[in-house]
């Protein structure tokens, strides 16, 4: 499995004008850029806390640009705009603040995320005063400065619970695709990244064939799955992950994680395949234990039968209750014991609520009678899933409308 750590890039790229429109680009060092944005975004005579804690939601932001490659894998040959509908005010030319300057000196290469997670958090954020939205507050973050609070204080006021990673590593390249063609016979870490980024755009598009393996190896199942990929999304079906295959992945990843969002899925379980490993039983431990535990987990927050569990990849006591509730719930022999059928049912469950809702903890419906059903020979109210989210249902909704509930008779 190999690792991915994001890193600070020496340079970055901004577009002086929104993503469409015809502008100037400019390309300076990192560390300068966040100093040009503070510098347009906050006041200077702030407390030093409520600046701290928008210099780092600043170059948080700016990171997760970098990361996701948001803009370059659309095709822009820039990494972030000057635009504040979409990104961070960047005035070309200005000149800094003396006190911000030096906090950006030492604060650049530290950035947000959620524990857990891997990406650097989309910290959002407005002025609080003409303008407001779900995350930071800029004047409110002065106001909670000026009642005492610190800086990670006043960030996890506004994003909840995030931690600080502090010296990320710096970087030349920028630029994710490996530079050379992937394919059939191919083998190594870009290999492997490939394969995550096709078994987790596979949960919404279930066309494209889950890859089993996620061992480096570029072999005919792989290449297979690229083909579909390719078909699915309109590409030239050749079986080789080229540049324009390679950021067609990125974005479609980018896009069914909600990584450049506030409320991102996390880059968790990031070469972690979905298919049944073996029999999972207590006492196991390691990374499939901790992908059940995910599924679990997003289960309980929807189904009051089941209980939480931590994500810690040990199959403890706790672990097993929860499991045997969700064999309960399933109507599955209740063993405590993960065989087949009860990993293809728990996943089954999990992917239609990821498929089918924001990850907001809004309330999911669900059939309370379910939990009494006997195994056989009832109509099981499953969750909806489809890929077709934005797409024009055929019929025009109104107050009263409702989905239909897929229905299935197990026999």
């Amino acid at each position: 499995m190999t690792s991915v750590i994001p890193f600070v890039p020496e340079k970055i790229t901004v577009h002086l004008g929104a993503p469409g429109e015809s502008a100037a680009n400019v390309t300076l060092p990192f560390a300068d850029y966040v100093k040009n944005v503070a510098s347009s975004e906050i006041y200077p005579t702030w407390d030093e806390s409520a600046l701290r804690a928008n210099i780092l939601a600043i170059v948080s932001f700016a990171l997760n640009r970098t990361y996701t490659e948001f803009y370059r894998s659309r095709g822009y040959d820039f990494d972030i705009t000057n635009s504040t509908a979409y990104d961070q005010a960047f005035v070309n030319g200005r000149s800094y603040f003396e006190n911000i300057s030096r906090l950006v000196n030492e604060l650049f290469n530290d950035y947000l995320r959620r524990p857990g997670f891997v990406e650097p958090l989309a910290a959002k954020f407005c002025n609080g005063t003409t303008v407001t939205c779900e995350g930071l507050s800029q004047w409110g973050s002065q106001n909670l400065a000026e009642q005492g609070l610190n800086s990670t204080q006043i960030l996890k006021s506004y994003y909840g619970n995030v931690e600080i990673v502090n010296n990320a590593p710096t970087k030349g390249q920028t630029s994710s695709y490996p530079g050379t063609p992937l394919r059939r016979g191919s083998s190594g870490p870009n290999v492997i990244v490939v394969q995550a980024m096709l078994n987790r755009i596979s949960q919404n598009y279930p066309a494209i064939p889950k890859l089993v393996n996620v061992d480096g190896i570029y072999g005919s199942r792989t290449e297979q799955s690229v083909r579909k990929f390719q078909e699915v999304f309109g590409l030239a079906v050749d079986g080789i992950v080229g540049k324009s295959t390679w950021y067609a992945m990125v974005r479609l990843y980018t896009a069914v994680t909600r990584l450049s969002e506030l409320r991102s899925m996390g880059q968790q379980f990031y070469a972690i395949n979905w298919e049944y490993p073996s029999l999972i039983k207590l006492g196991d431990r390691g990374d499939k234990v901790k992908h059940l535990q995910y599924m679990l987990s997003i289960l309980s927050s929807f189904i009051n039968q089941i209980p939480a569990v931590a994500i810690d990849g040990i199959y403890g006591p706790k672990t097993e209750m929860s499991v045997e509730a969700a064999q309960s719930w399933l109507g599955l022999p209740v063993t405590g014991r993960v065989d087949e059928s009860t990993w293809d049912e728990i996943y089954d469950q999990f992917s239609g609520i990821e498929n089918t809702t924001l990850r907001d903890m809004e309330t999911f419906p669900y059939n309370n009678n379910f939990a009494n059903a006997r195994p056989t020979g009832y109509i099981r109210q499953r969750y909806s899933t489809t890929s077709t989210m934005t797409q024009f249902p055929g019929e025009n909704l109104a107050i009263g409308s409702k989905d239909p509930i897929k229905q299935e008779v197990i026999r």
